[in-house]
C-alpha cells in the first residue's frame, strides 16, 4: 500500500469509529476522519487526526473531503443510524462514500455493517429482525453497492455492542449463523487487522466475542495472519 497516504475514517465521532480512530493513531498511521459537526474535532485532532467538517449524505461534501491533494489509500465506515433516526446514512451516505472511493482510486474499503445484514439474517432471532429491519435493509444495499464497485473490500459485520474495554477474544467468521456480542474496542481492532490483511480481501465477515456467542456450534474462525 502507499507509503504516506491517509486512511479516510468516516464514523469517527463516537462509538466503533472513535475506536478504530484510536487503533490507527496507535500504529502511526495519518488519519484522516470525516465530521458531520464540530462537536469531536478538537478531541480528534488533538489525536494528531486530519479533521474534515462535512455529511456524508452529501455528495459534494464527500468528494471534496476524498479527492484533495493528500492521497487516500483506504477507507473505513463506520456510519449508520437508528430506526428513529429518519433519513439516516446507512445506504445514501455509505454509496456516497464508496462512489467517491472509486474515483478517488482507493485501494481498499472497510465497511462495518451488522450481524442480521444479507444472508447473516438467519443469526437473529424474528424479534430482532422485526426491529431492526429497517436499518438491515439499508445496510445489506450499502452491502452490496461496495461489492459491485469493484474496489477491493472487507465487509464486518459485528454483533450486539458493548463499550467496555477490550476483551481480545473478538473473532471473524464467513459463517452467517454465528451471533454474539462484542465490544466496541475489539470491533476495531479486528477492523484495523483487516487493513492490510489480504486474507480479508474481498471477505463478508461475522464478528464476536467467542466467549459471548449466542450459540454453541462448531464454526471455522478466519485467521488474519
Amino acid at each position: 500500500m502507499t507509503d504516506g497516504a491517509y486512511i479516510f475514517l468516516a464514523g469517527a465521532s463516537r462509538g466503533v469509529g472513535r475506536e478504530i480512530a484510536c487503533c490507527l493513531r496507535e500504529q502511526q498511521l495519518k488519519v484522516k476522519a470525516l465530521l458531520r459537526t464540530e462537536a469531536a474535532r478538537a478531541e480528534l485532532e488533538a489525536m494528531g487526526i486530519k479533521v474534515v467538517i462535512g455529511d456524508a449524505l452529501n455528495v459534494g461534501d464527500v468528494e471534496r473531503a476524498m479527492l484533495g491533494d493528500e492521497p487516500i489509500r483506504a477507507v473505513i465506515s463506520t456510519i449508520g443510524g437508528l430506526p428513529k433516526d429518519g433519513e439516516r446514512a446507512d445506504y445514501l451516505g455509505n454509496k456516497n462514500l464508496i462512489d467517491a472511493a472509486v474515483k478517488a482510486g482507493v485501494e481498499k474499503l472497510i465497511l462495518v455493517s451488522s450481524i442480521g445484514s444479507g444472508n447473516s439474517a438467519i443469526a437473529l432471532p424474528p424479534q430482532a429482525l422485526s426491529a431492526l429491519g429497517a436499518v438491515l435493509a439499508e445496510k445489506e444495499k450499502a452491502e452490496q453497492h461496495l461489492i459491485a464497485s469493484g474496489l477491493t473490500y472487507t465487509i464486518i459485520r459485528p454483533g450486539g455492542l458493548k463499550s467496555e474495554p477490550a476483551t481480545g477474544n473478538g473473532v471473524l467468521t464467513e459463517d452467517p449463523r454465528v451471533a454474539g456480542t462484542i465490544h466496541r474496542a475489539d470491533v476495531a481492532h479486528l477492523v484495523c487487522l483487516c487493513l492490510d490483511s489480504e486474507r480479508a480481501h474481498n471477505k463478508i465477515l461475522s464478528a464476536a466475542d467467542r466467549q459471548m456467542l449466542y450459540s454453541n456450534f462448531e464454526f471455522e474462525e478466519l485467521t488474519l495472519s
